[in-house]
């Protein structure tokens, strides 16, 4: 007798009672995330009698001088320099470095590799603030033998971001790269193709997604980072996390400008989330489906 076709049942529906808890949930997180984006906008619109007065879900007036008067009121473009300069080599140099090394650990077979794996991993365990000490004694140590200043200037904040951006990002590209097929390298090499040609002509290109990735998540770090830029830096280094935290602690501040400005901040790394976010999702699941 012939077989019988397999009868597929249809994927029974999750009750209502779920489905409306579900929407409830979500809508809660939603209005937890945006609120306070809300109010951070209309503030930054408001006169700084407005703010400072009772609180009003709607603005009575409307004005655009915070974001004009921010930029005599705090050196903002000095420390947009600062935080562009220093976000953008770290990013720049944790990438390049975490590419070849990523390279080297995903198609070479060499002692130590495994070991190298798991310590690369487990750097990740240990919160930033136990390395605040020992690498500010040690910036200052270099800068007394050397003369080379680092405890203080924007090379010493971005060799600082690379102590805990370049693990990571060796760890992540090491898992995308062990998802591109070895045979591309080797029908790259039947072509008389190098390694070095291999890696930025074959190997690069396949890994644009997790290099993308790597690079997002290094200048969101350093973009971002207050702990140590509020101790590693002074006037002339000092980044715009760190200035505007200093100027919301002064005794005369004006919200309003503190809100605009904290929204011009936020700007270049909302706009290279959203033009990036599809490479984004497919650096970082790769290599969770093999």
């Amino acid at each position: 007798m012939p077989d019988r076709p397999a009868v597929r049942r249809r994927p029974t529906a999750p009750p209502k009672s779920f489905l409306w808890t579900r929407r409830i949930c979500l809508t809660v997180l939603v209005a937890f995330t945006t609120l306070p984006l809300y109010v951070m906008i209309t503030s930054s619109i408001k006169p700084l009698v407005d703010v400072e007065s009772s609180f009003r879900w709607i603005p009575s007036r409307v004005t655009l001088s915070p974001y004009v008067d921010m930029w005599s009121t705090v050196p903002l473009a000095h420390y947009f320099a600062n935080s562009a300069i220093v976000a953008s080599s770290a990013t720049a140099i944790s990438v390049v470095i975490a590419v070849f090394a990523a390279y080297a650990v995903s198609r070479y077979r060499f002692p130590g590799r495994q070991l190298f794996r798991i310590t690369v991993l487990s750097t990740q365990m240990f919160p930033g603030i136990l390395f605040l000490l020992p690498l500010f004694l040690i910036f200052v140590n270099i800068g007394n033998a050397t003369g080379i200043e680092l405890s203080t200037t924007r090379l010493g904040l971005i060799i600082t971001y690379l102590t805990f951006t370049l693990p990571f990002s060796v760890w992540l590209l090491v898992g995308y790269l062990d998802s591109i097929p070895r045979e591309l390298d080797e029908a790259a090499a039947v072509d008389g193709s190098g390694p070095l040609s291999t890696l930025l002509r074959i190997v690069v290109p396949a890994a644009r997604p997790g290099i993308i990735t790597v690079a997002v998540y290094c200048f969101m770090t350093a973009w971002g980072e207050v702990l140590f830029a509020s101790v590693m830096t002074d006037d002339t280094s000092r980044t715009l996390a760190v200035g505007l935290r200093d100027y919301a602690s002064e005794n005369d501040v004006y919200w309003n400008q503190i809100m605009a400005a904290s929204l011009v901040v936020s700007i270049p790394v909302v706009v290279g989330f959203l033009l990036l976010q599809r490479y984004l999702v497919a650096g970082l699941t790769a290599g969770s489906v093999k």
